[in-house]
């Protein structure tokens, strides 16, 4: 496996490892739930922010760092020149790292539930935590059956976007729910995205990701289908009196989709083009969610 990683600049394979504009996964649901409520009330608890965003990110980097000690155990990721595993050849370090972002995280968590003297915070972040780990570890690895995006869709949004409003607000609402399904797609995109280039390594360790089950094709047109449904729904949402007119900023994310839908529909066969389209996933998913928050915000 070294003469393998030789022929790769060894920085570009720690920055893919770490993948920075990834975290934007767990920034987002933060931003908009906090902006949804700040929308309503006019009330920021700063220090509540800060703390749930930082502790976010420590939480998603124990996503990304046991996703690649659980794929090191069944050997899909033997051609992953830049997994944590393969880079550091020592698998018992990445997954104590992996857990010591955990226990960071939900040490944030708690300071906010202790501020508030209330569980329901920790208790949603629990939930989620407990999402991803289904996502990925054994015994479940539901992610090798094709399930990833339905788990993701429900961790990155309904419950993290509710977690976010519930921690600025000690309320539920139905306008943070509402905005909840919109982050919830747009962060699944990117997970939908990833599967397009490794459609081979996939089959050959048994994951029956959506992209396996459904063809390159076939899956290219679902992308385009739920990338393009965020925008429709932002507009019903405010025809309905439940989003501020504002939020229609959000539509000015749509060069980045259509840059997405158009690459994939012309690329989804050829793993060595399309292997970016993940990256232009995430940029569908900062602005558009950047935007929306803004326009609650506004």
């Amino acid at each position: 496996m070294t003469t393998k990683l030789i022929s790769y600049p060894q920085k570009k394979l720690w920055m893919a490892a770490i993948k920075p504009p990834m975290y934007s996964v767990a920034i987002m649901p933060i931003w908009v739930g906090t902006a949804v409520a700040f929308g309503e009330t006019r009330i920021f608890h700063g220090a509540v922010f800060s703390t749930f965003l930082a502790s976010a990110i420590l939480i998603l980097a124990w996503e990304n760092i046991s996703n690649d000690v659980f794929d090191s155990e069944t050997g899909i990721d033997k051609n992953k020149h830049h997994s944590l595993v393969n880079l550091t050849a020592n698998k018992a370090l990445i997954f104590w790292l992996g857990n010591s972002c955990l226990g960071l995280g939900l040490l944030g968590i708690l300071a906010i539930a202790w501020w508030q003297q209330d569980l329901t915070v920790i208790g949603i972040i629990l939930l989620c935590c407990a999402l991803g780990y289904m996502y990925q570890g054994p015994p479940f690895r539901l992610g090798y059956q094709g399930l990833g995006e339905i788990l993701c869709f429900f961790a990155f949004g309904p419950l993290a976007v509710t977690a976010a409003y519930y921690s600025q607000t000690q309320s539920w609402n139905m306008t943070s729910l509402a905005a909840s399904v919109l982050v919830g797609i747009a962060t699944s995109l990117i997970l939908f995205c990833s599967h397009f280039h490794q459609v081979k390594d996939d089959i050959a360790a048994g994951k029956r990701s959506p992209i396996v089950r459904l063809g390159t094709a076939r899956g290219a047109k679902v992308l385009t289908w739920f990338t393009a449904s965020i925008y429709p729904l932002s507009l019903l949402f405010v025809l309905l009196g439940m989003f501020p007119v504002w939020t229609l900023l959000s539509w000015l994310s749509l060069p980045f989709a259509f840059k997405l839908c158009n690459h994939v529909l012309q690329n989804h066969n050829q793993p060595e083009k399309v292997s970016n389209c993940k990256f232009i996933a995430v940029a569908v998913h900062f602005w558009s969610c950047l935007l929306f928050g803004l326009g609650f915000v506004l």
